[in-house]
């Protein structure tokens, strides 16, 4: 059946949703979906892959993925999502697999432009080349019927066939890069580069992917922990690319690997901000106002060390610092905030009225207590010197409450702005209800 041909059918073939025209289901701008005959009314699954020239493969993996539905008991699609130049489509359609052609644009946009066209309750995505094993999708099946919304696959957990995995990927890419995300967001998966993995409908709708290549795959392992998706893993079969077949990473050349790590890395680093920031500018925060504080009355001289002026100015910079790491960390979190704990959190911590009337204390307790020195440098005709004098300290604890109080200040307008921004009416728990 060529492209053509599938076109003819697909408006007669395709099953509409209520909330939708047919034309806006079929065809979208650049995109449109291609549907054989014989699809069935209610899937409970879609198997929903991006494939970029396939064609060598593509007709034995829907043959696999239907037997794997099979043997799962679960009504399915297949649905291809295709930006290929070979007759990748061609021979998917031919196979019984819906195709739906987009633009080519990274993994992630492919997941992104499949949701409107997908019918099923459960998505499980994968690659096309043969390299996973969907004859055996049962495990992901029998999952999602007992309640998890995100199956994740494991190579590690299942099974690698030799030569399957480059070393470079097996040894050190996916263990340090899942290392790294479990450290960041406190999670403890095995395998968070397995492209077999499987998410409800709701949650993928829920979870807004915002990546468009390689990183989506980090991007959707660390927003289910920030969703709080239930969560469990399953092992899968990986084999090796079939001969003649190069992956696409070899096909991009040597960089490939290490720009799609460095990608990935970037994302976890973006999403998980608040561990670098948040409880490391407390520590700071605190340990700069011990630092200066006790040197506001005069220098402290502890056995041979004597503390002065400059640790003061030193236990400023770190209070400062530290407090702006902190405010910071408060606003990441609440801007990954799927729960709302993290805005009812911080909004209760820095309710407006109370966090301005203590902008408005602290302003004028720093304004006090750079009044002795004010008065020191009009009475000595514009001169200062740093004499580490009573002084000079109050002067410091002036400059930083004064600089605190603006932090604070300009901290809870973001806060609250972007509390009002990224509000959202409904949870991924009940969006299914």
């Amino acid at each position: 059946m060529s492209v053509g041909e599938a076109a003819a059918v697909d408006c007669a073939s395709v099953r509409v949703r209520p909330d939708r025209s047919h034309d806006e289901y079929t065809e979208d701008g650049d995109t449109r979906l291609l549907v054989p005959p014989n699809q069935p009314e209610s899937p409970e699954l879609s198997v929903v892959i991006p494939a970029l020239d396939e064609q060598s493969t593509i007709a034995e993996f829907v043959r696999w993925c239907h037997e794997g539905m099979t043997r799962a008991g679960v009504v399915g699609e297949v649905v291809i999502v295709d930006s290929s130049t070979d007759l990748t489509a061609e021979r998917a359609l031919a196979a019984g697999a819906c195709v739906l052609r987009t633009p080519r644009a990274g993994l992630g946009r492919a997941y992104r432009d499949a949701i409107p066209y997908v019918r099923g309750r459960y998505i499980l995505m994968g690659d096309a080349d043969c390299t996973y094993d969907f004859r055996l999708l049962e495990p992901f099946v029998e999952r999602f019927r007992e309640g998890y919304e995100f199956v994740m696959g494991s190579r590690w957990k299942g099974s690698i066939e030799p030569g399957a995995m480059p070393r470079l990927h097996r040894y050190l890419g996916t263990p340090v890069t899942t290392w790294v995300l479990n450290r960041l967001y406190g999670s403890h998966f095995s395998d968070i580069h397995c492209g077999m993995r499987g998410i409800t409908r709701n949650g993928l709708i829920v979870m807004e992917l915002e990546s468009d290549s390689w990183e989506y795959a980090s991007e959707m392992v660390l927003k289910s922990v920030q969703m709080e998706l239930r969560t469990v893993e399953v092992p899968v079969r990986f084999l090796k690319d079939r001969d003649g077949r190069v992956s696409h990473h070899r096909r991009a050349g040597w960089r490939s690997p290490w720009l799609a790590a460095w990608v990935n890395l970037r994302t976890m680093f973006v999403y998980g901000s608040d561990f670098f920031i948040l409880k490391p500018g407390l520590i700071a925060f605190v340990v700069g106002l011990l630092i200066t504080l006790p040197l506001a009355a005069g220098p402290i001289t502890i056995g041979s060390i004597s503390l002065s002026l400059y640790w003061m100015l030193i236990g400023m910079t770190l209070t400062i610092i530290g407090l702006q790491a902190f405010l910071l960390g408060c606003v990441a979190q609440l801007l990954f905030d799927y729960s709302g704990r993290a805005r009812a959190r911080w909004l209760s911590v820095f309710s407006y009225t109370r966090t301005m009337i203590v902008v408005a204390l602290t302003a004028c307790a720093g304004i006090a207590c750079g009044v002795p020195l004010l008065l020191y440098y009009i009475s000595h005709h514009g001169s200062l010197s740093l004499r580490a004098s009573v002084q000079d300290g109050l002067g410091v604890i002036g400059l930083m409450l004064i600089a605190i109080s603006f932090m604070l200040f300009a901290f809870t307008l973001v806060l609250h702005g972007a509390a009002i921004a990224t509000r959202r009416s409904t949870g991924p728990k009940h969006a299914d209800a």
